[in-house]
């Protein structure tokens, strides 16, 4: 069986609509065309230039789908700065509490025995 030639223009073609995003990966334009050959297209790529679309990912969203990602980056976006806020208290409530054993010349734990109170522990 002889193997199939492709003329350059026809590997450009393909090559470019790779680039503009007609085809999500190079498996995809090689099952539209029918060109023979696991890697084919990928020599092509190596060849002549397009190697840098390797790698790359056409992700398709719906318009709902987009928002929810955006409502959702929000909702990370507040998390992140709830948790900072709750952090940044944490450690203020530490030091008050490391100050006060030390005025009253006592340690978190005799403090806590003290009291029955949870404290947290240094």
């Amino acid at each position: 069986m002889k193997p199939k030639v492709y003329t350059e223009a026809f590997k450009l073609h393909v090559l470019e609509e790779l680039s503009a995003g007609k085809w999500g990966t190079p498996f995809e334009a090689s099952r539209a065309y029918r060109i023979t050959g696991s890697c084919t297209v990928l020599n092509w790529m190596d060849k002549y230039g397009y190697g840098h679309l390797k790698n790359r990912r056409i992700i398709v969203s719906k318009a709902d789908e987009i928002d929810e990602m955006k409502r959702l980056k929000a909702e990370v976006k507040q998390l992140k700065e709830a948790l900072a806020d709750a952090t940044v208290m944490n450690l203020l409530n530490e030091k008050f509490l490391e100050k006060a054993c030390e005025r009253l010349h006592t340690t978190p734990e005799e403090l806590k025995k003290k009291t029955g109170m949870n404290v947290p522990l240094l």
